[in-house]
């Protein structure tokens, strides 16, 4: 009994623990306050959401170094010249499969509505929502291409570009109005003398898309450079580990902080009842898609494309999706999905040891889910309206932000916040959906690593011409002399295994 309470309290077990009894306690503080009928000036409100303000601060600070170094590094450290069509197949698998993913939970979102309400009052970073009425969904993908692309990288750190419309004068050029007041106007011919013109303004709010474009593009020079371009490698995979230690470290402040910022949005609820009602729904939302996707979409993905029985090939990765639910995190049941992989599933070793850490990286499919089934239960909840162009523009940040997301316990509430700036919604209502998210990260990682699974047998289905070939003229090649598998002096007269990596 003392040896597991031990375990139990060691690393993230204990973050668990804490966390949880940081919910219950704010949750608690919350209901006692707004049930007791206390009523607190906005000052004291001010007061009691302070230390967790703090804590959203902090997250926020770490976003921009966490996922450029991430994504720079990834990149970066693919080695076309060893693995070119593995990288480009397992690729292509894990990007096609987080859309899917998103998609998922984009429809169910939409089709269930968890959080839809009457309208309340919202927040938008940057200004007024109504600010640039009259765009169409043209200007609205256009501005997303547009802020891929940004002219200053230091400026999309802090600001994007809109399209907004004004309405000019034919024939009178000095004569302009707002869209609100064109659409007043009776008479239509009086109407039609107004031409919308569009121009670009700059609001307030990170500029998530570009700044990841920036990084990919980046990390692929990096990549295509050679030694040249070691220097930067070696920099970035360092910046991404010192990234990985501070938000490790900022996590661990996550029980206080979620307290308080709980403890502040639970005590302005008005109905509590309908808040958990909905919260309900919401965490059933998120669970059917990771269920779709997971015993749906992949299982026939992995029978198409690899010819592969899923219930079998699943049976294979027990342990590994249980190591997953229990750490909640991908990079540390990475051992554990390598051994799954390659002794009960018998995946080549040349493809398990390039895809699996790739995927670990870049292949999060349910936290893609999780992140834009989030954010539109936000928008919902807020009564924040989604037009399609806020749809298009979710989508994409969720599936380009979890490529970059860290596999960390939690990490999926840094690339949370920038999924939510990206369409003007303050990062401040993520509180909403933290009671659940301890949860739920278990079960969108125990996803993520069932998908990087999946992906390692489609490449060694897709790649088997290629790697048989590569093991035929490994055979011919004279082994590496005096060397062992570790890289030691020996007698031992046969190609070591990285050394055919290095050749394939």
């Amino acid at each position: 009994m003392v040896l597991a309470c031990n375990r139990m309290m060691k690393g993230e077990n204990l973050l668990l623990v804490l966390t949880i009894i940081g919910v219950f306690i704010g949750v608690g503080v919350g209901v006692g306050l707004n049930l007791g009928k206390v009523d607190l000036t906005p000052r004291q409100e001010a007061y009691l959401i302070f230390p967790g303000e703090i804590f959203l601060r902090m997250l926020k600070m770490l976003i921009l170094p966490l996922i450029t170094s991430s994504l720079i590094n990834s990149l970066a450290q693919l080695d076309s010249r060893t693995a070119g069509r593995i990288s480009l197949v397992a690729f292509i698998f894990y990007l096609t499969t987080t859309l899917i993913a998103v998609v998922t939970g984009i429809v169910l979102v939409i089709a269930i509505q968890p959080g839809a309400r009457d309208t309340v009052p919202f927040e938008i970073v940057g200004g007024d929502s109504n600010s640039c009425k009259g765009t169409t969904p043209a200007d609205t993908i256009l501005d997303l291409i547009r802020n891929m692309f940004p002219d200053n990288i230091e400026e999309a750190g802090f600001q994007s570009t809109k399209t907004c419309i004004k309405f000019v004068h034919a024939i009178n050029k000095t004569k302009t109005m707002d869209y609100d007041k064109w659409s007043a106007i009776n008479n239509e011919t009086e109407k039609e003398e107004y031409l919308p013109v569009p121009y670009k303004v700059t609001q307030s709010g990170m500029n998530v898309l570009g700044l990841v474009v920036f990084s990919l593009f980046l990390g692929y020079v990096i990549n295509r450079m050679g030694a040249a371009g070691d220097p930067l490698r070696l920099f970035f995979a360092s910046l991404e580990g010192a990234m990985m230690r501070m938000i490790t470290l900022v996590i661990w402040l996550s029980p206080i902080g979620i307290l308080f910022l709980i403890a502040g949005e639970v005590v302005k609820m008005e109905n509590l009842v309908e808040e958990l009602r909905k919260l309900g729904m919401y965490m059933l939302t998120v669970l059917g898609g990771l269920f779709i996707h997971a015993c749906v979409t992949l299982p026939v993905l992995l029978l198409v494309l690899a010819g592969r029985n899923p219930l079998k090939y699943t049976y294979g990765m027990l342990q590994a999706i249980l190591t997953a639910f229990g750490t909640a995190s991908s990079s540390a049941t990475m051992p554990v999905t390598l051994e799954c992989c390659e002794v009960n599933n018998k995946i080549d070793r040349r493809v398990t040891r390039f895809v699996i850490p790739l995927g670990a990286t870049i292949n999060m499919d349910g936290t893609a889910l999780y992140e834009a089934v989030a954010a539109i239960y936000i928008a919902q909840t807020i009564g924040r309206p989604m037009g399609i162009g806020d749809i298009i523009i979710i989508s994409m940040t969720a599936t380009l932000a979890s490529i970059g997301a860290a596999g960390i316990p939690q990490a999926g509430l840094v690339t949370m916040i920038m999924v939510l700036i990206s369409v003007g919604i303050d990062p401040k209502y993520f509180t909403l959906i933290i009671p659940i998210d301890w949860m739920l990260d278990r079960f969108r990682t125990a996803v993520n690593v069932h998908g990087d699974s999946y992906g390692a047998a489609v490449v060694d289905r897709l790649c088997r011409k290629q790697l048989s070939e590569a093991q035929h003229e490994m055979e011919e090649l004279p082994a590496p002399k005096g060397q062992d598998n570790n890289g030691y002096v020996s007698n031992i007269s046969v190609p070591n295994q990285d050394y055919c990596v290095q050749k394939l």
